[in-house]
């Protein structure tokens, strides 16, 4: 079965469910999340997307990302998809949202984006079919670098870490 996404309006109103790369293929506003695990020492733990990936293969990105299905609340799902994706589990809360679009080669994200933010300090074991490496940086470095090389990472996390940015860092990441 094809997986579908909800398609939103401007207010994350749902308005109807999409093929998930039809819905990328056409732009349509739809429901996200992104993830962002840090440790103890409030370090970012990121992702480098497989290379097999529809899009952005290959890229940093957040701990993980994905799509809420038709029916699926967005807090479950985004621990779903942290499973799925780096294989471990840890309490999260939403942090804030925000809606962006992006063109990524033949495709466009269009998304309202749940960011979701907690904490685990043990080593992932990533799924090698959606996460080629990772790694833990701070959010100085990551800015740094995301200066210098923004074509190493992805759009949905360059977007939110300028959000990030004007948040005391200490008020995003849960206490343990």
């Amino acid at each position: 079965m094809l997986e579908q996404v909800i398609l939103v309006d401007e207010f994350d109103r749902e308005v109807g469910v999409r093929e998930k790369l039809e819905a990328h293929r056409e732009g349509v506003l739809h429901r996200a999340f992104s993830v962002f695990v840090f440790d103890s020492t409030k370090r970012l733990l990121l992702q480098k997307r497989a290379a097999t990936k529809y899009h952005s293969g290959g890229l940093w990105s957040n701990t993980c990302c994905g799509h809420p299905r038709p029916g699926e609340a967005t807090a479950v799902a985004a621990r779903r998809r942290l499973k799925e994706e780096m294989n471990f589990d840890c309490e999260l809360r939403e942090a804030f949202a925000f809606l962006y679009r992006a063109e990524v080669g033949a495709l466009v994200e269009h998304e309202y984006d749940h960011v979701f933010v907690g904490v685990y300090d043990g080593e992932p074991v990533p799924d090698g079919a959606e996460v080629e490496d990772w790694k833990r940086v701070s959010l100085t470095d990551l800015r740094r670098d995301l200066r210098a090389k923004p074509e190493r990472y992805t759009d949905w996390l360059r977007l939110a870490v300028a959000e990030i940015g004007w948040r005391r860092l200490d008020a995003l990441v849960p206490a343990e």
